[in-house]
């Protein structure tokens, strides 16, 4: 039997880069993976087509995590037709950087929306229904710039540094109900465009890591997915980093 067989995951922001891989390996260790997207249908459905052709089972859900009604709505319909959400991953982000004297009210008030104010969102409904059955796992996606800070992204720092504290505050609340949550802070992650930066690009970044090389996608999933099954129990309130040592 698969670690997480039997099991319900819902997560957001799921269509590509490091969202993709965790709702990938989730199904591939048995859970039936709910591919959360904002506006790329056909990146969702490619990623659930990944997924059945590997045997796994996945469906896609369209919402945009900052609306709590739609958020409220999402999460309903899934547990009316699969009955629970036993696994939620906060993974939806959005990056609109700018130095903090050049930054318009607006390119700062979206940031926070979608990465902070959503994940909130997302955990509040999933969590009425956890405390109820008295079990679960929040995994929330933060980011080494919410540990560190990142000159020229006050918003997007600023926005996971609340997810790390939102985490802290809900693991305390819902410890006792058997629901753990934890935060995971990636740093430098290989992606599409990262790939496609020059070389001393990438050697500017790598300079920064004390182990030399960008991090993978699935660094982040693996450690998703044993947070969200059974080795993963007794830890909860934390936030892992998988930097390469860059905020050591």
């Amino acid at each position: 039997m698969k670690r997480l067989e039997g099991k319900t995951a819902l997560v957001t922001g799921a269509g590509r880069g490091i969202g993709a891989a965790i709702a990938k390996k989730l199904a591939a260790d048995g859970a039936l993976v709910y591919i959360n997207y904002a506006a790329s249908s056909e990146a969702a459905k490619s990623v659930a087509k990944e997924i059945e052709d590997n045997g796994g089972s996945a469906k896609i859900c369209q919402c945009d995590i900052s609306d709590y009604e739609s958020t409220k709505q999402m999460i309903e319909n899934i547990i009316s037709e699969d009955g629970a959400v036993d696994i939620l991953v906060n993974n939806a982000g959005i990056t609109k950087d700018n130095l903090m004297m050049r930054m318009k009210p607006e390119e700062f008030d979206a940031v926070i929306a979608t990465n902070l104010k959503g994940s909130f969102n997302t955990m509040q409904v999933v969590s009425k229904y956890m405390i109820k059955k008295r079990a679960g796992r929040i995994i929330n996606i933060s980011s080494v710039s919410g540990v560190m800070g990142n000159a020229g992204q006050i918003n997007y720092a600023a926005s996971k540094a609340g997810v790390i504290g939102m985490t802290k505050t809900a693991a305390r609340e819902m410890a006792s109900r058997n629901i753990t949550v934890n935060a995971i802070a990636p740093g430098y992650i290989r992606t599409d465009m990262t790939d496609a930066m020059t070389d001393d690009a990438k050697a500017k970044i790598n300079s920064f890591i004390p182990l030399g090389y960008q991090g993978e996608v699935e660094d982040i999933a693996n450690m998703v997915a044993y947070l969200a099954g059974e080795e993963g129990r007794y830890i909860t309130g934390q936030v892992i980093k998988i930097d390469g040592g860059m905020s050591m």
